[in-house]
């Protein structure tokens, strides 16, 4: 529906679809993603000048929103020690243990503007089939002596959108740079030890992303070098790097 209805709209126009339940979603790669009730589903529309900032490192997108999602919950005041973080290239997690949410960009360039569909999909508020926003804010009021209320998905979506909207401003304007310090704050690699290609293979040690969005690994003996997320799988229980 989105797919069709965003060239019939005008530029400054904002478009989003919101879902209470997905019977096809769809992950990465051809995935399937499990939707039930009680996620945050949206699909959201943006326009971005090819010629700009953004225009020119289209893949940082998906960084943006799983950042926007983290923030979207950490940045109200008495929920910033929930326990949320971003997975390269773009998954959310419950600290580094359990994925509860992800983000599938899909991009049209006509002439001189990508047309930018952004799915995102979370957790709010379903204890399975992994665990919820709502379960972890739980948990932190029972470790904490702390009395922070459950949130709605509808509530998380607008943040997450208005949270965006202030992302891709700060880029548009200084470039990565603008957005990583907050991006390494939230992920869960800092110092990571993984191995490429296979599970004998090389060492390196996560470095961060490049000005690509890319991954940068620092493999002993031969420098840093950069990973592109489509071409490569990023198994976190093994630590390991691989191509698909």
């Amino acid at each position: 529906l989105i797919g069709r209805l965003m060239f019939e709209l005008p530029e400054e126009m904002g478009l989003i679809a919101v879902a209470v339940r997905q019977t096809q979603g769809k992950g990465r790669g051809g995935n399937v993603w499990l939707s039930p009730v009680g996620c945050a589903l949206s699909t959201l529309h943006i326009s971005i000048p090819l010629h700009s900032n953004l225009g020119q490192r289209i893949p940082f997108i998906q960084h943006l929103v799983s950042l926007a999602v983290v923030e979207a919950v950490r940045s109200i005041p008495g929920y910033e020690d929930i326990e949320l973080r971003v997975k390269w290239p773009n998954d959310i997690y419950y600290s580094d243990l359990m994925k509860l949410g992800g983000v599938l960009v899909n991009s049209t360039l006509i002439e001189t503007t990508f047309h930018i569909l952004i799915g995102f999909g979370f957790n709010v508020n379903n204890s399975n089939p992994t665990i919820c926003i709502n379960d972890l804010i739980a948990k932190f009021n029972k470790e904490e002596g702390a009395e922070l209320q459950p949130l709605s998905a509808d509530c998380l979506i607008a943040r997450t959108v208005t949270v965006l909207e202030r992302l891709i401003e700060v880029f548009q304007e200084k470039g990565p740079n603008g957005v990583l310090p907050q991006y390494y704050k939230y992920w869960i690699h800092s110092g990571q030890q993984v191995r490429l290609r296979h599970e004998q293979g090389p060492l390196a040690w996560i470095v961060g992303i490049d000005d690509y969005g890319y991954l940068q690994v620092h493999e002993e003996g031969k420098g840093v070098e950069s990973v592109h997320p489509d071409g490569n799988s990023f198994d976190m229980l093994r630590n390991l790097i691989v191509p698909k």
